[in-house]
């Protein structure tokens, strides 16, 4: 079995009116082979992958793709549930396949949704591999293969919020286009299409983009408008970060004046050994520093579309508790086994970094003490 081609149809097709992996699978000395003439095929498939029982396929009930396996269906239409399947398994929950006979005799067309083109194509040959050592009664890592799928799904996902936009997208029908690796995507088509980067819109004004990622400039434009705002200034030095400090009295924040994502922050700084080191810090992502009055309270994430709040989500510090026996390495490792945190903020959880910021405060990982951790996002 042969995958010859693989096309993305990105926009609406003959297949769907959503994009789909239109893949040329050549089944070669197979082409004659059913699945209920293979021996024990059927068995090794559903033993690997029982979820399958959850595909209704064209009995239209669940357990309807085990009753084709029972009766005999050929392997061009065996791929198109693998496939979904282990996108599926990976995250990636997608329904839709297709798989029609072309004019060539044993060579197939199978069409397959996806949510992320790597994966599904990363699925694609998972999934020949995963149906070849079915057929020939060999081993198939297929946890190993999960994993690796997860991990190249997380890593190519949107993020929470863009993430959102394009489920209410698609929840309402609108056709929706990812234009790059990136957070760019595209609604619509023709002269009525929009485009969003993350969660900024096409009408989002060029200055005030500017001025938003400005953390200084952001500071003082709200502070003339008398709205709240932590004390801090500009500084030049380290020396300068911790009379800024000692000005604005601790504790205190040190962070890129420009900059995203919380790389390179630093809160709740009590000394002048955690002002400098974070100024080291900071000083790697960007020239610009600020130390600004470090403000308690909750931090929130909201999404606002058309006036309206659509979400919220709150983010909380990233923390372990020390049980007197495992060092802070030991004890972040064992929060990071959660499957539920992924990197980055492609998941509800964001793994607890060791990284330079953490070691303001942790200058040895592997000590027993337990200060405070630096805030992760968890959006």
């Amino acid at each position: 079995m042969q995958i010859r081609k693989v096309q993305n149809l990105r926009g609406p097709n003959i297949w769907a009116s959503f994009p789909v992996l239109e893949a040329w699978v050549d089944l070669g000395a197979l082409k004659d082979s059913a699945s209920d003439e293979l021996a024990g095929f059927n068995e090794r498939l559903k033993s690997w992958l029982p979820s399958l029982v959850e595909h209704r396929c064209s009995v239209g009930q669940r357990g309807g793709f085990f009753e084709r396996l029972r009766r005999g269906t050929y392997l061009a239409h065996i791929l198109e549930h693998v496939v979904l399947e282990l996108q599926t398994l990976a995250g990636s929950d997608c329904g839709f396949g297709r798989t029609r006979e072309s004019n060539e005799d044993g060579v197939y067309k199978v069409a397959i949704e996806y949510d992320e083109e790597s994966l599904c194509r990363a699925a694609l040959e998972a999934g020949r591999e995963l149906c070849l050592a079915a057929v020939h009664d060999q081993p198939f890592d297929l946890a190993g293969t999960i994993t690796n799928l997860r991990s190249l799904y997380e890593n190519a996902r949107l993020g929470p919020s863009t993430g959102a936009i394009v489920a209410a997208a698609k929840s309402r029908g609108i056709p929706w286009r990812r234009l790059n690796e990136g957070s760019l995507i595209q609604f619509g088509w023709g002269a009525r299409q929009r485009r969003i980067i993350a969660s900024e819109t096409d009408r989002t004004p060029a200055m005030a983009e500017m001025i938003a990622q400005d953390k200084e400039l952001t500071r003082s434009l709200l502070q003339s408008v008398a709205l709240p705002v932590p004390e801090g200034r500009p500084v030049e030095s380290a020396a300068d970060a911790w009379e800024a400090a000692q000005e604005i009295g601790l504790p205190v924040v040190v962070k890129p004046q420009y900059g995203n994502q919380g790389r390179g922050v630093a809160t709740n700084l009590r000394t002048q050994d955690q002002v400098v080191a974070a100024y080291a810090v900071a000083w790697e992502e960007g020239r610009s520093i600020i130390v600004e009055k470090h403000a308690t309270g909750g931090d929130y994430r909201l999404l606002v579309i058309g006036e309206k709040l659509i979400a919220a989500a709150k983010r909380q510090p990233a923390q372990v508790v020390g049980d007197g026996r495992q060092t802070v390495q030991q004890l972040v490792d064992e929060v990071n086994r959660d499957p539920r945190r992924g990197e980055d903020h492609a998941t509800c959880l964001s793994k607890i970094p060791l990284d330079a910021v953490s070691l303001v405060f942790w200058p040895n990982r592997d000590t027993f003490s337990i200060p405070f951790l630096r805030r992760a996002k968890l959006s």
